[in-house]
């Protein structure tokens, strides 16, 4: 993952994480829907996990940062 930059991290994250933006990001539906008890079509839970994938693997990379040993 340390050869994943931060700016593609970012960039993955305001695009596909965030992605449709109107009327609202898809991830923040999702969640609600998680949240509510109603996400129980596979494709609400391939569309949680998709549109989540960017906040995981900047969650990944910051725990591998700060986990890293120092030289």
């Amino acid at each position: 993952m340390k050869n994943i930059s931060w700016l593609v991290v970012f960039i993955l994250m305001l695009t596909l994480g965030l992605a449709p933006f109107v009327p609202e990001p898809h991830i923040w539906e999702k969640l609600k829907m998680l949240s509510a008890g109603e996400l129980r079509a596979g494709i609400d839970v391939f569309d949680l996990f998709m549109h989540g994938a960017p906040f995981l693997l900047a969650g990944a990379k910051l725990v591998e940062q700060f986990t890293r040993p120092t030289n």
